[in-house]
């Protein structure tokens, strides 16, 4: 199961942080392209991926409704990799509240299926987002809450330190649940994921060292 809960988690880190700045009301869509799919400082997949995003912004509230989705490009073990997330983002000043359900698919899997050990995590989160600043903390609240699922907890701080040129950087820290995020197990509450993140144009590149499992990443990130 520890495996499995694991591969439940998605980045709504991306929605809740963008959260507080102003968009068009409408619809938008894009897509990334990833070297491998991280995310608080965990491996999903084992393989490069395509991530489409869909959303669309309601005019007076501002409230952002969408999915987003992570397919592996290449088969692990005969099984290929395939996320389904939905999410709600309402941004309220410089906070934005999110609830996200994170659905991982697997053979005879229900997409809304929300029993305990089902395949689906319900999160609720809120970020904080002003100039240079951000902040993150989330809670599982519902789904599949078996052992290292039940209410797992991460919090994270990113700072945008460099701008120049055109490029921009940002370094992270994040905390979270040794049994959800980590790998030496235990209710303890750990570093999971640091790095630093370098980006121009609708280029990322991003180095992810997670203290709490010594495993680190280098992840190449086109987006369209």
């Amino acid at each position: 199961m520890k495996k499995t809960a694991k591969l439940l988690s998605l980045a709504v880190a991306i929605f809740a942080a963008t959260g507080s700045t102003a968009q068009a009301e409408g619809f938008k869509v894009g897509a990334d392209v990833v070297s491998s799919y991280v995310w608080r400082g965990g491996e999903y997949g084992d393989s490069p991926a395509i991530q489409p995003a869909l959303s669309y912004t309601c005019a007076k509230t501002g409230l952002v409704v969408g999915a987003w989705g992570s397919y592996a490009v290449n088969d692990v073990a005969g099984n290929r990799y395939k996320e389904v997330d939905l999410f709600a983002t309402l941004p309220v000043g410089p906070l934005s509240f999110t609830v996200t359900d994170y659905y991982v698919s697997s053979p005879n899997s229900r997409t809304f299926d929300f029993s305990t050990d089902g395949p689906n995590i319900v999160e609720l989160s809120v970020a904080y987002a002003k100039k240079n600043l951000g902040l993150l903390a989330a809670i599982n609240v519902a789904g599949n809450d078996l052992g290292a699922n039940k209410h797992a907890k991460y919090a994270e701080g990113s700072y945008k330190f460099y701008e120049k040129d055109g490029y921009t950087a940002k370094g992270v820290v994040g905390v979270g649940d040794e049994d959800f995020y980590g790998d030496k197990g235990g209710d303890n509450i750990a570093l999971v994921n640091t790095g630093i993140s370098v980006s121009k144009d609708r280029y990322t590149a991003s180095y992810v060292y997670n203290p709490d499992t010594e495993a680190s990443h280098l992840v190449f990130m086109a987006s369209f």
